[in-house]
């Protein structure tokens, strides 16, 4: 059995034929499944202008999921911080740790608009990121009062952070004292043990949750056929500037290059039998000393969606 939590990620991936509403009311409907399969959080990302994706408004689309959530805890995966005014990062995780107390994580990223045309509507450069070191200590610091300006609710409340972090993110998390998002990459075990080496004594003790994709199913190819849509919208995205709702089949042909990155996108990811994967998750764990598992699928049928969840969910006895 696997010795860590798992908790999952949900991206709001769109698909063939299906409205946005319909997607995200659907991500509501997976935190409350996954909620009674025992995992520990629930995360919603940001992303903004991408036809495949509709969770742009992370705090709005969190608060959907407490509201129809009991027990697990829901947070961010993550808040892209340069894209916003850290005063009304901490009003929004104010108001949602307000009305759900003990349930809300605050995770933060440095990651820009994609395209010139995205920044420019979101107001901000290309280099917005340099500063987010900068912005997370003004963020924490209207939680702790340290600032003249007081966010309101927000000062007082202790609200988890995390730091997605691939490369230098993890030395900031780590100079910042903060828990840690690492991105499952063969450099993971050294960015995780760098990272405990360097981190600074804060309110918070060094955390390490290592982000994976993972697929289960009765066979090996019957789990790697559920990646194949993701990888699909992947090399299609790289090609043609345009990342696409999923879809039930892929092509039966590729060019040489939307062969190349789609077998790129499946390489590293997990996928077999739930013995399979149970035990790459667990040489994961051992290699990177990771505290929790933050599980991503994305294929497009949501009942295999969500019988891979159960049974991954089941690998943690």
């Amino acid at each position: 059995m696997l010795s860590v939590p798992l908790s999952v990620l949900d991206r709001s991936r769109t698909r063939v034929g299906e409205s946005e509403a319909a997607t995200l009311r659907a991500t509501v409907d997976v935190a409350q499944q996954v909620e009674d399969l025992g995992y520990k959080r629930f995360w919603v990302s940001e992303h903004h202008s991408v036809p495949g994706v509709v969770g742009s408004a992370p705090t709005v689309l969190a608060a959907a999921v407490a509201a129809r959530t009991d027990r697990i805890r829901v947070g961010t995966g993550g808040v892209m911080l340069p894209n916003h005014n850290p005063l009304i990062v901490a009003e929004q995780f104010g108001v949602l740790e307000s009305l759900y107390p003990g349930r809300i994580d605050m995770g933060l990223g440095r990651s820009v608009g994609f395209t010139n045309g995205v920044r420019r509507a979101l107001g901000v450069e290309k280099d917005a990121a340099d500063d987010f070191a900068d912005q997370v200590r003004e963020l924490l610091g209207y939680f702790a009062g340290k600032s003249d300006v007081h966010a309101r609710p927000g000062e007082g409340l202790r609200i988890p952070p995390f730091i997605l972090a691939v490369g230098e993110g993890a030395s900031i998390a780590a100079a910042l004292g903060l828990p840690v998002v690492l991105a499952n990459r063969p450099d993971s075990p050294e960015l995780a043990a760098q990272y405990r080496e360097s981190f600074q004594p804060s309110d918070w003790k060094p955390t390490v949750i290592l982000a994976v994709t993972a697929a289960v199913a009765d066979t090996t190819a019957a789990a790697r056929e559920l990646l194949l849509p993701e990888a699909w919208a992947t090399a299609y995205s790289r090609t043609r500037g345009v990342f696409p709702p999923l879809q039930p089949d892929i092509p039966t042909t590729m060019t040489a290059r939307e062969q190349e990155l789609f077998d790129r996108a499946i390489d590293g990811q997990l996928y077999g039998t739930a013995a399979e994967v149970r035990d790459a998750l667990s040489d994961l764990v051992l290699r990177t000393g990771a505290d929790e598992l933050l599980i991503t699928t994305n294929t497009f049928d949501r009942a295999a969606l969500l019988a891979n969840y159960a049974a991954l969910a089941e690998l943690t006895g």
